[in-house]
């Protein structure tokens, strides 16, 4: 009886992390409801194409949970893309380029599948080891020691819409690599290129100073 006591415990907290463990593996990441972009405090409208660019990012934690993949850890963080059409005809966005104008000048430019992929399977420190001795549900590793869960969150993630339809809102995220950046988003600009109206033209380029972001009053935590 005394060995029990005294081995209790160390069995309460392996079971404590146990379930910690299988709930973070349980986890399943959902994308945010997107909002018109206009509602956002860091966008950009043309009203004459009746479009409108926003970006929120996931830069605090209590966002930045929706996700599984701790992105933060490595280096990367992510920014919620909004485009919003109140036109009548579809816009193009299969030529669009983003970019991420810090104040020291430096573009940053979103990380590829490929990118994320390479610094999540080789990061610049060591994870937390898994301190079970068995596998968690759904960490079957595919790719470069990334587990197939995360690949398909980053695959449903990821800013993917190829056009946005008249009177609808397409959304999704961008990773920016800010591993060696202190404060990424003070005197930042966001620059979206390349998105055209349905006879091909190309509309001016959006811009957004994500002081608009940094300055807004901070929203209720849900």
């Amino acid at each position: 009886m005394r060995g029990l006591r005294r081995n209790h415990p160390a069995v309460i907290l392996a079971s404590i992390i146990f379930c910690s463990l299988v709930a973070l593996a349980s986890k399943e990441f959902v994308m945010p409801q997107a909002h018109p972009a206009r509602t956002y405090p860091a966008h950009d409208e043309h009203a004459m194409e009746k479009v409108t660019v926003a970006v929120d990012p996931y830069d605090v934690e209590y966002k930045a949970s929706i996700f599984t993949v701790e992105f933060r850890k490595y280096g990367f963080m992510p920014v919620f893309l909004v485009v919003t059409n109140d036109g009548d005809q579809p816009v193009a966005l299969a030529d669009m380029k983003a970019q991420l104008n810090t104040m020291n000048r430096a573009k940053l430019f979103p990380a590829s599948t490929e990118d994320l992929v390479r610094r999540m399977s080789h990061p610049s420190r060591s994870d937390t080891p898994n301190p079970l001795p068995i596998p968690l549900p759904g960490q079957k590793k595919v790719k470069g020691g990334v587990s197939q869960k995360t690949m398909d969150e980053l695959d449903r993630a990821q800013f993917g819409a190829r056009a946005v339809e008249p009177h609808s809102t397409a959304r999704g995220f961008l990773f920016f690599d800010v591993a060696d950046i202190s404060n990424p988003l003070a005197g930042a600009n966001f620059y979206l290129t390349g998105v055209r109206d349905a006879k091909g033209t190309e509309l001016m380029y959006f811009e957004i100073a994500l002081e608009k972001y940094l300055s807004a009053p901070e929203p209720k935590k849900p």
